[in-house]
C-alpha cells in the first residue's frame, strides 16, 4: 500500500515539476515574441507567441500578443482572403482571452480590439455592439463613445445623401429634405441613430471638454438631423448649432497646439 502511495506521489510530483517547466518555455517564447513584435517582425512574433500559448494555454498575457500580433498585420480597406483570415484570426485569439475571464484590464484591452477589427472591417452593427460592451464595462472610455458617434454617422451620412441626389437636391443645398413623404421616411429610419450618435458623442464631450474631434462629429451628426427636420426653423436651430461646434472645433485645436512646448520639450505644469 505505502509503495502505490509513493508512486502516485511521485508521478504528481513530476506532472507539476513539467508543469513548471513548460510555464518558463512559455514565458521564453513571449520575451521572445516580444523582442520580434517590437522590431515590427509580426509573423515572427506570432510564431513565438504561438508557441507561448500551446505551452501554457491560460496565459492571458501571451494569447493578448498573438491577437494583437494577428491584428498588426490587418490592413483597414484590403479584402483580400489573407488579410481577412488576418483578422478573423485576431477575434478568434481576443474572443479566446474574453472566453477564460481575464483580469479586467486584459478583459477591456479584448473587447476593444473587437470593437476596432469590426470598425475598420466596416462590420458597423457588430462594432457598434461590441463598442456598448466597452462602455458598459468602462463608461469613462470617451474613445468608445466618440466611435458610436462615428458609426452612427457613417451610417446615417450615405442614405441621406442618396435621397437629396434622387430629388435633385445638391449637398450645398438647404434642407430640410424637401420631399415630405420621403423625409419622413428616412427619419423613421435615420433619425434614431443620428439622435443615438449624438448622445453619444455628448458623452464623450462630458468625459474630455476638449475632445475636438468629437466636435466635428457633433457638427456631422446635427446636419444629419437638421435634414430631417419638419421645418425650415427647426433646419436652421440645428444648423447654426452644428456652426458652433465646428468654430469651438477649431479654436480647441489652436488651444492645444499652443500648448505644445517648441520643439516638443517636456513641461510642467503648476498647480
Amino acid at each position: 500500500m505505502k509503495s502505490k502511495v509513493v508512486v502516485v506521489l511521485a508521478i504528481a510530483a513530476m506532472t507539476v515539476a513539467a508543469t513548471s517547466c513548460d510555464k518558463l518555455k512559455s514565458r521564453d517564447q513571449l520575451n521572445k515574441g516580444v523582442q520580434a513584435y517590437k522590431s515590427a517582425q509580426y509573423p515572427q512574433a506570432v510564431e513565438h507567441f504561438k508557441s507561448a500559448v500551446d505551452l501554457d494555454p491560460k496565459f492571458d498575457t501571451a494569447r493578448l500578443y498573438l491577437a494583437t500580433a494577428y491584428m498588426m498585420q490587418y490592413v483597414p480597406g484590403a479584402e483580400s482572403p489573407e488579410n481577412m483570415q488576418m483578422a478573423s484570426a485576431a477575434q478568434d485569439q481576443f474572443q479566446k482571452v474574453l472566453d477564460q475571464k481575464p483580469s479586467k484590464s486584459s478583459e477591456e484591452l479584448a473587447i476593444a480590439s473587437i470593437a476596432s477589427l469590426y470598425f475598420n472591417e466596416k462590420k458597423l452593427d457588430d462594432a457598434k455592439q461590441w463598442y456598448e460592451k466597452l462602455v458598459s464595462m468602462n463608461p469613462k472610455n470617451k474613445e468608445a463613445y466618440y466611435t458610436l458617434g462615428v458609426i452612427a454617422w457613417t451610417k446615417t451620412f450615405a442614405p441621406r445623401m442618396e435621397v437629396r441626389a434622387k430629388l435633385g437636391m445638391k449637398p450645398e443645398d438647404p434642407g430640410p429634405i424637401k420631399d415630405k413623404k420621403i423625409r419622413t421616411e428616412l427619419a423613421a429610419k435615420s433619425g434614431p441613430i443620428a439622435e443615438e450618435g449624438i448622445q453619444d458623442l455628448k458623452k464623450a464631450l462630458e468625459l474630455d471638454p476638449e475632445y475636438d474631434d468629437a466636435m466635428a462629429y457633433m457638427n456631422l451628426l446635427l446636419r444629419e438631423r437638421a435634414d430631417l427636420e419638419d421645418s425650415s426653423e427647426a433646419y436652421k436651430k440645428d444648423t447654426e448649432e452644428a456652426d458652433n461646434w465646428v468654430q469651438k472645433s477649431l479654436e480647441t485645436r489652436k488651444i492645444k497646439a499652443e500648448r505644445k512646448p517648441a520643439g516638443g520639450g517636456i513641461t510642467t505644469e503648476t498647480k
